[in-house]
């Protein structure tokens, strides 16, 4: 193989995976994408959150009120700052946006926009798992899950097979806030459960399965640039 450099060129092995599971609670971010008072997709996160507490999970959903514009200010914002050290805590995530004009809002986008792919040497977002969901006023569609799955993917994060569409989202609260029992409530819960066993089964090796050849490679060269230059 004289393409390949042998000294950066593994092959994958049930050997590199963790020996020991991790015991504390998996730690898990939901995101939000409108800041209506009475917000659907907000209640969407709030319910998930509770069924991600009975099944085990440390959860935090992040307020975007105050969050200003991607480049609107610097990443010293308070709220940027919250966002980003929120994003290193979590090992998962739940993404859930309203469709709004056929799209996700660009309220859940900002928020993603703010996460660089890399904050120093560390990625934050990389390895984590992710569970898409979305809420619309009228009938069913996927437009805004289907937008969030090639985010997630830009983040590199392990988006779940599962994923939740709400239709007519008004119609499925009740007057304290509470989702009442549908076949929609039976996907979130379904979507929720997966998103757990991915995150268990992953996130004691998200760094090893995420571990790249060309990321290797590329290192590889630069330290040697770096080793082997000449005193300035």
């Amino acid at each position: 193989m004289p393409n390949l450099q042998s000294e950066q060129f593994a092959v994958p092995n049930m050997a590199s995976f963790a020996k020991t599971a991790s015991t504390h609670k998996p730690r898990i971010l939901l995101l939000y994408g409108s800041l209506r008072e009475r917000s659907f997709s907000r209640l969407v996160v709030e319910e998930s959150a509770r069924l991600l507490q009975a099944m085990g999970a440390e959860t935090k959903i992040f307020n975007p009120t105050g969050l200003p514009l991607p480049d609107g200010d610097d990443a010293n914002n308070p709220k940027v700052t919250e966002l980003r050290e929120l994003m290193m805590w979590s090992e998962g995530q739940v993404w859930c946006s309203p469709e709004r004009h056929g799209a996700m809002t660009g309220i859940l986008k900002s928020q993603i926009d703010w996460v660089p792919l890399s904050i120093g040497a560390v990625r934050p977002t990389q390895g984590k798992t992710l569970a898409v969901m979305q809420v619309s006023g009228g009938s069913q569609s996927f437009n805004a899950v289907n937008q969030m799955r090639v985010l997630g993917r830009w983040m590199r994060m392990l988006t779940i097979p599962n994923q939740s569409s709400v239709a007519k989202a008004f119609l499925e609260f009740d007057d304290n806030n509470r989702m009442k029992p549908s076949s929609y409530y039976n996907r979130i819960v379904d979507v929720l459960e997966e998103l757990m066993k991915f995150t268990l089964l992953t996130r004691d090796n998200a760094g090893y399965l995420v571990d790249r050849y060309s990321e290797r490679v590329e290192s590889a060269e630069e330290l040697s640039k770096r080793v082997n230059q000449r005193s300035i």
